[in-house]
């Protein structure tokens, strides 16, 4: 059913849903040929690759999920949001639609959960496309260090629940030069309509404390994957997920290329989604 906050406008794309774990899985498969996946992160969806999907399918079948308590997809106020049943989730999707020999799209969260699948199925995985994010254990980063003061208060739970606090008042914060305009915020306020829909983005941003062994296990194990074709497009005004994050991806993929946005902040692919389309054309064309 649509939700009538919806801009179809902005989102002209058929929505497709299937059960797992008990719990409808949304998400949008468009255009033909070779098969691209994207993988959000938070507060986000499949919302905030549109625009590059819209550029693409033309050439390639895009597919981008919305995970469980996210987007269009269900949110259940009780459901394990761990970030690696997440990443079981989208094993069990590929798996589902039968996937193969595609091209990985990563963003945010979207990295460790998207990553965790190619490093266990490396068969299945053609190239990868990584987006601001991460794969490794960063206590020790002074970026870390600050955002984990906020990520300890106790008041944590009450801003994310009650205030949408990820969506409403993170999300904007972290955009470089193209800051996103106000209607479009509402796409991303408004899937999480009340506090029991809220779940999602707390237990992300108590991944970020829970989870960084888990992230440098993923790290030490990106054998299976480290010589894939890699395209790093990386928002150099990110103020979280920095150039050292870039750097340190494009030491440990040894087959990769980089595209930097310079004016992108956390959000290129809806900051400047035409060069992200154009970078990623380009690279799969090249390849």
């Amino acid at each position: 059913m649509t939700k009538h906050w919806l801009d179809t406008t902005e989102y002209p794309f058929t929505s497709n849903y299937i059960d797992i774990n008990g719990h409808k899985l949304h998400y949008i498969d468009e255009g033909q040929g070779e098969t691209i996946l994207f993988i959000h992160g938070t507060p986000s969806w499949s919302f905030d690759f549109r625009n590059v999907i819209k550029k693409l399918k033309s050439s390639f079948r895009c597919i981008a999920i919305d995970h469980i308590g996210f987007g269009l997809s269900d949110k259940p106020e009780h459901y394990d949001y761990s970030t690696q049943n997440h990443s079981k989730t989208l094993e069990s999707f590929v798996i589902h639609k039968g996937l193969q020999k595609f091209t990985l799209v990563v963003h945010d969260f979207g990295g460790p959960i998207g990553l965790n699948f190619a490093i266990k199925h490396p068969d299945q995985v053609k190239d990868i496309i990584i987006l601001n994010s991460w794969l490794w254990n960063s206590e020790d980063e002074p970026e870390f260090i600050k955002l984990s003061k906020i990520l300890k208060s106790p008041l944590l739970p009450i801003l994310y629940r009650y205030l949408n606090f990820s969506p409403r008042y993170i999300l904007p914060k972290s955009f470089g030069d193209h800051k996103i305009p106000k209607q479009l915020i509402k796409q991303y306020t408004k899937p999480f309509a009340n506090r029991t829909q809220r779940n999602g983005t707390l237990a992300f941003a108590r991944s970020l404390l829970q989870d960084q062994n888990w992230f440098q296990e993923l790290w030490n194990k990106r054998q299976t994957i480290t010589n894939k074709p890699t395209l790093l497009i990386w928002g150099m005004k990110d103020p979280i997920i920095t150039m050292k994050y870039l750097d340190k991806f494009s030491i440990g993929f040894t087959n990769s290329k980089i595209v930097r946005l310079e004016k992108s902040g956390h959000f290129p692919q809806e900051e400047q989604p035409e060069k992200v389309a154009q970078s990623i054309f380009k690279f799969l064309n090249e390849r």
